[in-house]
């Protein structure tokens, strides 16, 4: 099974954009009391762990943090599996340390499957309702989960699906791939090739 991922321009209203910055929002405060209590717990000869972490978040979030209900669960959840990806990550030695994030940069938060829904050039969220799209999805199979971003005060969805044949699902809404070889001039994605002009033979 291959999963790939479509990164697409939403045009979303004044009252969904607002939704949207109370997410990241909600999102990058979690993250940073994960890091922030990870490192307290480090320092205190303890082994802190993502699932331990969010499981101590979820007993206070009722009192100290109401208004982390305002948005999809995702968004004070998903933080604690990244932050321990992020940790394998620099025990493995194949990244730097995790360091805290600033309003600002690579907002986003992440939604579950279960709380999207995709119809053609939109795509629906809790508690906003359908989002406009600029395209539609280009690619066919199960949706696996979506995530939200803002760049330069534009917002955009990268949604990622499972395509359980790529070629036979995807070609016809992802277009044909060309790739450029030796051999011949030209290889389409769906197996035809072209060859290429042969040069003259020279003359004697």
């Amino acid at each position: 099974m291959t999963q790939r991922s479509h990164k697409i321009r939403l045009d979303p209203t004044e009252e969904q954009r607002s939704y949207f910055r109370q997410a990241v929002g909600v999102a990058r405060f979690t993250w940073n009391w994960a890091l922030a209590e990870w490192i307290r717990q480090y320092k205190d000869g303890k082994k802190p762990t993502a699932l331990g972490l969010k499981k101590q978040f979820n007993t206070i979030k009722p009192s100290q943090f109401p208004w982390m209900y305002h948005v999809t669960k995702y968004a004070s959840q998903q933080p604690f599996i990244h932050l321990g990806r992020a940790y394998r990550a620099f025990f493995n030695k194949k990244a730097k340390y995790p360091t805290f994030k600033r309003k600002g940069v690579h907002d986003s938060f992440y939604v579950g499957n279960d709380h999207i829904r995709i119809e053609g050039k939109r795509i629906r969220f809790p508690h906003i309702g359908w989002v406009r799209m600029r395209e539609a999805l280009r690619f066919l199979g199960q949706v696996i989960s979506a995530t939200v971003s803002c760049t330069a005060g534009r917002w955009f969805v990268s949604i990622t699906v499972n395509c359980d044949q790529l070629p036979a699902l995807c070609e016809s809404q992802a277009g044909v791939g060309v790739d450029l070889g030796a051999k011949y001039l030209a290889t389409l994605s769906t197996g035809e090739h072209f060859e290429g002009p042969r040069p003259m033979k020279r003359l004697v």
